[in-house]
C-alpha cells in the first residue's frame, strides 16, 4: 500500500512541474516589468526620460508586467491543463483539451448555480450578502474562490477518465464517438455533475483549508523551521512538489488582501504585492515558504562542497573539483541543488541530516529576520537580483541574506569536513571507483572522445537498467530526474543506472526515479523517442546480445505467411536496421493488401500503441516481431487498426492488423511488412520457397 501511495504521489508530483514550469518567465516578465515601470524606483533613480509614462521602454515595460500578471491570474486553468497532460499515460493533447473544456464546463455550472441561488446578481455582480473572497472570477465566469485547487481537481479528474476511455470501443453506429473522441464527451458530462456537487461541497472545504492555513500561520517560526525541514526531506523521493505546492498556491499558505483582491497563496501573494505599485514593504509572512532558499543554495551548499573538495584523496581532487564545482554553480545560480545534494546522499546519509536541519533553519531565520525575497523557481542567484536586489533593500531586506549566508557558509564547511574525516565518509573523491558520481557535459564528451559512450549507449544502458522497453510503462521527468513507472522493479539494475551519469536512484514500488541534474529533459526526450521507434538495439549491442543471450531451444514449429505478397529475404527491406539484422533474422513481405494476421498461435507480448507493429511469442516459446512498414512510428497510428491487446491470446490466422496500404505507401518510406526472430538463431530458420505468397501460407519451418 506504501508503495502504491508512493508511485501516486510520484505521478501526481511530476504532473505539477509543466505548470510549475512556466512560472520562472512569468517571474520574469512581471519582475522586470513591475520594477521599471515604478513610478517610485523610476524617480528615486533619475530615469523618468527614458522609463518614465509615455516612453517607448515604458510601454514595453508595462506589456512585460501584463504578460507576466496574466499567467498568474490564470494559474488554476494552467494548472488543469498541466496537470491533465502529466497524469495522462497516452495521447495527452486529448487530455489537454478535455480539461480545458471540464474547466469551462465546472465554473459555468458553478456560476449557474449561483445565479440561482441568488449570490450571482444578472449583471454578474456578487450580491451584497455574499461574504469576501467566496467567490471570484475564474477566466471571466463568476464562480466560487477554488483557486489552484479548482484547476488541480480538473486536471486529476480529467486524466483518470483520459487514462479509462481513451482506447474505447463504441457500437458500430456509435463508432466515429469511440476512442480519444469520447474523453472530452465523458469529461463534459462528468464536470457538469461536479459543478453542481462543488456549489454545494466547496464552502465546507474552503472553510477547512482558511482554518489550515490559520492553523499554518499561526505556528510562527516553528512552523516556518518545520516546513522547511519537512520540504528538504522529501527531496530524495521526489515529492516535495506535491508538498509545497499548496503552500506556494492556496490558502493554505495563507490569505492577504492585495489591491482590493483576496490572494490565496505565499507566492501568489508576493507576485500579488509585486505588481501592486502601492505595496511598500513584500510581505514576510508570505515569503517564509521560501525566502530562506537563497542562505543555503547560493551559501550553504557550496560550502559543503568546499569541504567535500579538501577532504577528497590528493589523486583525485582534480575530478572532485569538476564534479563539484560543476553541481556548486547550478545550485548557486539555478536554485538547483539535486546533483549536489545526491553527492552524497547515498554514500552520506549522515551529511543529509545535517543539509536537511540546516536548511529548515534557514527557513525560520530568514522569516525571523523579515527577509522578503520572492521567486520563481528556487532560490538562486537568478531569483535573487530579480525579485531581491532589483525591488530595493526596503522592500525584501535581500542585504540580509549576505550576513547570513556567510555564517551559513562556514556552518556547512565546517560541520561537513569534521563529520568526514571523523566518520571516514565516502564522498566524492574518497571512495572506490564504484563512488556515486556526477556526470558533467565535459565528462560526457570525454568518454565520448575515447569511444567508450555515445548518446546511443547511454540510452540504451538507461533502457536496460530500468529492466528492458518491455518493462518500462511510462516516462516523465521533473527538473532534475527521470521518473519512470515500471512493471516489474525487481528488474531494475540501480548500479548500471547509475554507471549512466545517475547522481541516485530511487525505487518505491513500480515508481523509479533517476536523477541526472538539470539535462534530464533531453535525456527524457532521447528515451521516449528510442522506445517509441521500434528498435531494441544498435548494431554493437546485437552482437552483445548474442553473446551474453543463447537462443532458445524449439522443436520444429510451422510459420505462415502473416499478409499476402511477395516474400523476400530480410536482406532486402529497405532499411538497415531490418536488412543488416540488428534486430534478428526473419523474412520481409512485400504486401498486396493491408491485413496482418497471427502467423502461429501464441501470446501477444508488446502491442505498439502506434499500431504499426505487435510482438507476439508462440506457444513453442519463439519471439517474433511484426512490423508494418518502413518508418511508420511517425505516422502516430494514423491509417492503423489494431485488434489485439498485451496479454491476448492468439491462434494461427487471426487478426492482428489491418493498414490502408495507399495511404502507408504515400506518406511512410516503404509499406513492407518485416517479420522477425528476435531470440532464434538465423541457422535454425528454413524457408521453403521466396516468391508471391498468400495469408496462412506455409512459409517457413524452425527447426
Amino acid at each position: 500500500m506504501k508503495d502504491k501511495i508512493f508511485e501516486v504521489l510520484q505521478r501526481v508530483g511530476r504532473s505539477f512541474m509543466l505548470p510549475i514550469a512556466i512560472l520562472p518567465v512569468a517571474g520574469l516578465l512581471l519582475g522586470v516589468g513591475g520594477s521599471f515601470t515604478n513610478e517610485t524606483m523610476i524617480a528615486s533613480y533619475g530615469l523618468e526620460s527614458i522609463l518614465g509614462s509615455g516612453t517607448v521602454l515604458n510601454s514595453l515595460l508595462t506589456v512585460m508586467s501584463k504578460a507576466g500578471s496574466v499567467i498568474f491570474d490564470n494559474l488554476p486553468l494552467i494548472f488543469a491543463v498541466g496537470v491533465a497532460i502529466g497524469m495522462a499515460k497516452k495521447e495527452k493533447e486529448v487530455s489537454a483539451l478535455s480539461a480545458v473544456i471540464a474547466f469551462f464546463v465546472m465554473h459555468t455550472a458553478i456560476n449557474a448555480m449561483l445565479t440561482i441561488s441568488g449570490k450571482v446578481l444578472a449583471d454578474g455582480s456578487i450580491a451584497p450578502s455574499v461574504l469576501p473572497g467566496t467567490i471570484a472570477d475564474a477566466v471571466g465566469i463568476p464562480s466560487l474562490q477554488m483557486g489552484v485547487f479548482g484547476g488541480i481537481i480538473v486536471g486529476l479528474g480529467v486524466a483518470a477518465l483520459h487514462n479509462k476511455f481513451y482506447r474505447i470501443e463504441l457500437p458500430s453506429a456509435l463508432s466515429f464517438f469511440g476512442g480519444s473522441r469520447f474523453v472530452p464527451i465523458i469529461s463534459t458530462v462528468v464536470y457538469l455533475v461536479v459543478g453542481i456537487l462543488m456549489f454545494y461541497l466547496w464552502p465546507f472545504i474552503q472553510t477547512g483549508i482558511y482554518s489550515l492555513g490559520k492553523l499554518v500561520t499561526g505556528t510562527g517560526y516553528i512552523g516556518t523551521l518545520a516546513f522547511g525541514i519537512i520540504k528538504r526531506a522529501l527531496i530524495p523521493f521526489g515529492l516535495h512538489h506535491v508538498f509545497y505546492l499548496p503552500f506556494w498556491q492556496t490558502a493554505v499558505g495563507g490569505t492577504m488582501e492585495v489591491a482590493g483582491q483576496l490572494v490565496e497563496g505565499g507566492q501568489r501573494i508576493f507576485f500579488a504585492q509585486l505588481a501592486d505599485p502601492n505595496t511598500v514593504h513584500f510581505s514576510a509572512e508570505a515569503t517564509r515558504y521560501f525566502s530562506g532558499e537563497f542562505i543555503f543554495m547560493i551559501f550553504g551548499l557550496p560550502g559543503a562542497a568546499l569541504a567535500m573538495y579538501k577532504c577528497a584523496k590528493p589523486e583525485n581532487k582534480k575530478q572532485a573539483k569538476g564534479l563539484l564545482l560543476s553541481a556548486s554553480l547550478t545550485s548557486m545560480f539555478t536554485g538547483i541543488t539535486e546533483p549536489l545534494e545526491f553527492s552524497f546522499l547515498f554514500v552520506a546519509p549522515m551529511l543529509f541530516a545535517v543539509q536537511v536541519v540546516l536548511a529548515g533553519a534557514a527557513y525560520m531565520i530568514a522569516h525571523i529576520f523579515n527577509i522578503a525575497v520572492g521567486l520563481t523557481f528556487s532560490g538562486g542567484l537568478i531569483d535573487l537580483f530579480l525579485f531581491g536586489i532589483l525591488q530595493g533593500n526596503g522592500k525584501t531586506n535581500w542585504l540580509r541574506i549576505i550576513p547570513i549566508g556567510i555564517i551559513y557558509f562556514i556552518l556547512y564547511y565546517v560541520i561537513f569536513k569534521f563529520l568526514i574525516l571523523k566518520f571516514n565518509l565516502k564522498t566524492p573523491g574518497r571512495g572506490e571507483e564504484s563512488e556515486v558520481k556526477l556526470y558533467t557535459k565535459k565528462d560526457v564528451k570525454e568518454q565520448k572522445e575515447k569511444g567508450t559512450a555515445t548518446a546511443s549507449d547511454q540510452i540504451i544502458d538507461i533502457t536496460e537498467g530500468l529492466g528492458g522497453s518491455k518493462n518500462i510503462d511510462s516516462v516523465d521527468s521533473c527538473a532534475t530526474r527521470l521518473r519512470i513507472t515500471v512493471s516489474d522493479s525487481g528488474k531494475v539494475n540501480e548500479e548500471l543506472l547509475k554507471q549512466t551519469g545517475a547522481a541516485g536512484v530511487i525505487v518505491k514500488g513500480t515508481g523509479v526515479q533517476v536523477v541526472y541534474g538539470p539535462k534530464v529533459s533531453l535525456i527524457k526526450t532521447e528515451l521516449e523517442e528510442y522506445l517509441e521507434s521500434g528498435q531494441v538495439v544498435s548494431n554493437e549491442r546485437a552482437e552483445e546480445k548474442e553473446e551474453k543471450e543463447p537462443t532458445v531451444e524449439v522443436s520444429s514449429e510451422i510459420i505462415t505467411a502473416p499478409i499476402t505478397g511477395d516474400l523476400k529475404p530480410i536482406t532486402e527491406t529497405p532499411d538497415p536496421t531490418f536488412s543488416e539484422k540488428l534486430m534478428g533474422d526473419g523474412v520481409v513481405i512485400f504486401p498486396d493488401n493491408g491485413e496482418i494476421v497471427a502467423p502461429c498461435d501464441g501470446t501477444i507480448s508488446f502491442a505498439f500503441e502506434t499500431k504499426h507493429a505487435v510482438g507476439l511469442t508462440s506457444d513453442s516459446g519463439v519471439e517474433i516481431l511484426i512490423h508494418a512498414g518502413i518508418n511508420t512510428v511517425e505516422l502516430n497510428g494514423e491509417g492503423f487498426e489494431m485488434f489485439v491487446n498485451n496479454g491476448d491470446k492468439v491462434k494461427k490466422g487471426q487478426k492482428l492488423i489491418t493498414f490502408d496500404l495507399d495511404y502507408v505507401n504515400e506518406n511512410a518510406t516503404s509499406s513492407a511488412v518485416v517479420m522477425i526472430f528476435t531470440n532464434i538463431d538465423g541457422e535454425k530458420i528454413h524457408v521453403e520457397n521466396y516468391g508471391h505468397v498468400n495469408i496462412n501460407d506455409n512459409i517457413l519451418e524452425i527447426k
